[in-house]
């Protein structure tokens, strides 16, 4: 799940923004302060981040001075209501990918984000929102690939259907029958218990601890899950 850092005072502006992004699938990171806010970002490595400007502690031109020298690729949005063109110039100079001003229209930041996650994963300086990553494995069911630190698993054509199967309905659980019908499709026998053989196999290619797997969950007596 891609992790946005949104670094911004005023609280009604962050609650808002965490509560449209997180029903957008996104986990949210709120920081309230400057301060705050480098000091999530080097404990939660998030994928994307969103700085007011005017902040306590450090103002968001600061914070973005800091993550750039952790950081040289994660996308920053800055938000503010400093319109002045003088403002942006200086955002976009320290390294800001966009630059929003106040208001905003929540379906114009969340139109914003996906085109510069889009942008930046094209550059290969990012994900998608749409990647599943943990730890050092990145999925991407649109290519459907999967890597573990930078190098590609070899994962066969059955692999990558019961993945992508898996991750479009990612948190809900799939029975056993449903998913060997969409993967196996007429050839599957009910008491075949070769989909179980699969997903062993398979979680061996993809979990760190193949016996305490974190991304395919079994759910006993129902079937399987994503996280």
């Amino acid at each position: 799940m891609t992790k946005i850092l949104i670094a911004e005072d005023d609280d009604h502006t962050r609650d808002a923004l965490r509560e449209v992004l997180t029903m957008e699938g996104y986990e949210v990171i709120p920081a309230s302060d400057g301060l705050q806010a480098v000091d999530f970002f080097r404990a939660e490595s998030p994928d994307f981040v969103c700085l007011d400007v005017m902040m306590p502690g450090l103002n968001g031109y600061e914070v973005c001075k800091q993550i750039r020298r952790q950081d040289e690729k994660v996308p920053i949005l800055f938000l503010t209501a400093k319109a002045e063109e003088i403002d942006t110039v200086l955002g976009l100079e320290l390294g800001a990918d966009d630059y929003m001003t106040k208001p905003f229209g929540v379906k114009e930041i969340i139109a914003r984000i996906r085109a510069i996650l889009r942008r930046t994963a094209s550059r290969g300086g990012g994900k998608t929102d749409d990647d599943f990553t943990m730890d050092d494995l990145r999925i991407v069911p649109t290519e459907l690939r999967a890597y573990r630190d930078k190098t590609e698993l070899a994962l066969s054509p059955r692999d990558v259907k019961v993945l992508r199967l898996l991750f479009e309905r990612r948190g809900k659980v799939i029975d056993r029958n449903t998913l060997a019908d969409e993967v196996w499709g007429v050839d599957y026998f009910p008491e075949s218990r070769a989909l179980d053989q699969h997903i062993s196999q398979l979680r061996k290619r993809i979990e760190k601890d193949p016996a305490q797997p974190r991304i395919i969950r079994t759910v006993h007596g129902a079937g399987y899950r994503f996280e």
